[in-house]
């Protein structure tokens, strides 16, 4: 029987991210996933600079050989309606392909790879657990998505989780698909369904456009999505038919009833539901939340009941959120649409609340979140880490 210390089940940004944290500890760790890499991923692939800066990541040095389309610029708008264009003038986020960008993390993470693997079983052992009968763990991290087997097989999903549905598409254009494309590469376009319940995008990494619609209500999303191309012909944004749309699922931060920490077990990413409310950005939340649990690996020091992982919950609680992200929550549903087509009207709302707090989420690293606060907020007492010693960050 092989064994690790820590077994990560998923090779994304969250898996990825936890075992680049702990590349340095000395700890045994192990990526299992099911796909072998580089792998397509559906998703719509833009990254903000904290990104790289949690992730230490030289941003000349990735685009030598991969995708890296600086953003400079967003159209925001209703669908049906026109849009208003702000520009920064400077690179505020960049367009990437997750196929280039998950295998890039993955190879660089420290951790021994076991792909092409699908995790079927999780039984608990003494201490720790044994997956699929053949790798025995001291602690498991569920970093599969959405519908992580770990969130299940470790009893942390729940019945009845409000998921954020999306279809999207991803591809190469030809150059008659390129001379009917009016979406310029440096500024992608959002828009946003009249009840403020979803939005759509296109955007265009130099000769490759991801187009795609999600809603937090299920009911009818095709038809949202069929408008929504349609909208995207009329404006003469595009002149031609997409590929086939594929669909995909994940949860918004707050909604989540997930178990997020047992013993010996933490969810990270899609997996923990941790999506921003408003944007549905996905990337930037699994990449906290693996450096973040790794941090608290780090911390526990080798003892990975639950009363020492706790600190890993509120750890993800402190990272920063804009008041505005739960605004409207409570508002009746007419009142929503109503106030959210008139805002996307103003040119301020636009840029400092849809983009600067909703899709840009300029704040500090992650990593500069203090673990010894986070776990007294969650205990009520001062974390103690190696000899008795108070951690600090």
């Amino acid at each position: 029987m092989d064994s690790c210390d820590v077994l990560i089940v998923g090779g994304g940004p969250a898996g990825s991210s936890c075992a680049w944290g702990l590349r340095h500890s000395g700890l045994d760790v192990v990526i299992l996933d099911k796909q072998v890499f580089p792998r397509d991923k559906v998703c719509g692939g833009w990254i903000t600079p904290g990104v790289l800066t949690d992730l230490g990541i030289d941003p000349l040095e990735y685009r030598r050989e991969r995708m890296l389309q600086p953003i400079t610029g967003f159209r925001v708008g209703c669908i049906g309606s026109s849009a208003l264009e702000t520009g920064y003038g400077e690179p505020v986020s960049y367009g990437i392909r997750r196929r280039e960008f998950d295998d890039y993390l993955l190879r660089r993470s420290g951790a021994r790879l076991l792909l092409g693997t699908a995790l079927t079983r999780l039984e608990q052992s003494t201490p720790g657990w044994v997956a699929n009968g053949q790798i025995k763990a001291r602690v498991v991290i569920g970093a599969g998505g959405h519908f992580c087997p770990v969130a299940g097989l470790a009893g942390g999903k729940k019945s009845g989780e409000p998921a954020v549905v999306a279809q999207e598409t991803e591809f190469e254009m030809d150059a008659g698909r390129l001379a009917g494309c009016r979406i310029r590469k440096e500024t992608p376009e959002l828009y946003f369904c009249s009840d403020m319940k979803g939005y759509g995008w296109c955007f265009r990494k130099r000769n490759v456009l991801n187009v795609g619609l999600g809603r937090a209500d299920p009911h009818r999303l095709s038809a949202h999505v069929t408008a929504f191309l349609e909208f995207l012909k009329s404006a003469g944004r595009i002149a031609f038919d997409v590929p086939p749309l594929q669909g995909h699922a994940y949860l918004l931060d707050g909604t989540s009833t997930r178990s997020i920490v047992g013993d010996g077990v933490l969810l990270a990413g899609d997996a923990a539901g941790l999506a921003h409310p408003q944007s549905g950005e996905g990337i930037r939340p699994a990449v906290e939340s693996g450096l973040l649990a790794a941090k608290t690996i780090l911390a526990a020091n080798g003892s990975y009941e639950r009363k020492r992982l706790d600190a890993y919950a509120a750890l993800l609680a402190r990272r920063r959120r804009p008041w505005s992200m739960n605004a409207g929550r409570y508002l009746p549903s007419q009142w929503t649409g109503f106030l959210g087509r008139s805002l996307l009207r103003s040119r301020w709302f636009v840029r400092n609340v849809v983009l600067k707090e909703w899709f840009l989420h300029a704040r500090a690293a992650v990593t500069e979140i203090d673990l010894a606060a986070a776990s007294e907020t969650a205990t009520g007492a001062p974390f103690r880490g190696h000899n008795g010693k108070r951690t600090a960050s």
